[in-house]
């Protein structure tokens, strides 16, 4: 790799702050695992596995990148009941995508929202911060409470 190209580090994500709060209302819990980490404003830390994800020389995120961790969310006594593991982000000509493993066995991955690269910005401190918009499937994930389209908290990276 260049010097010029940055690989990602880490990924930071909230899912959806109403979500996480609307989790925690309800009585429910939000357990991380597998190497993710809680943040104190509610987000979860995941850290790179693999992949070449990296803003290339012109400042373009290009490339795929894979992180570890789990997030399980419970309420209702079990009746919402939310995991996403292994979040992954993969920029191609389409556009860019995060998805997920959504159950414990990792053996099947849900696209999760759609990354908005026009309106990605870098905070002073070098973060990547990237508006994300729920897709369909990601929807049904959060068991419909949001119509696809719906503006999640954005995608943070630490880039090396």
């Amino acid at each position: 790799m260049s010097d010029q190209i940055k690989p990602a580090t880490s990924l930071q994500w909230g899912v959806k702050q109403s979500f996480r709060n609307y989790v925690g209302m309800a009585g429910g819990t939000t357990e991380v695992g597998a190497g993710a980490q809680q943040t104190e404003d509610g987000a979860f830390v995941f850290a790179a596995a693999d992949g070449d994800l990296a803003l290339d020389a012109e400042g373009k995120l290009q490339g795929r990148g894979g992180f570890l961790g789990e997030v399980k969310f419970q309420a209702h006594g079990g009746m919402l009941s939310v995991f996403l593991a292994d979040p992954a982000i993969e920029v191609d000509d389409k556009g860019a995508a995060l998805t997920v493993a959504d159950t414990a066995k990792r053996d099947y991955r849900v696209e999760v929202a759609r990354l908005d690269l026009a309106a990605m910005t870098t905070e002073p401190s070098g973060e990547i911060v990237i508006p994300v918009g729920l897709s369909v499937e990601g929807s049904r994930l959060l068991g419909d409470h949001y119509a696809p389209r719906t503006e999640l908290d954005p995608v943070r990276l630490r880039l090396g």
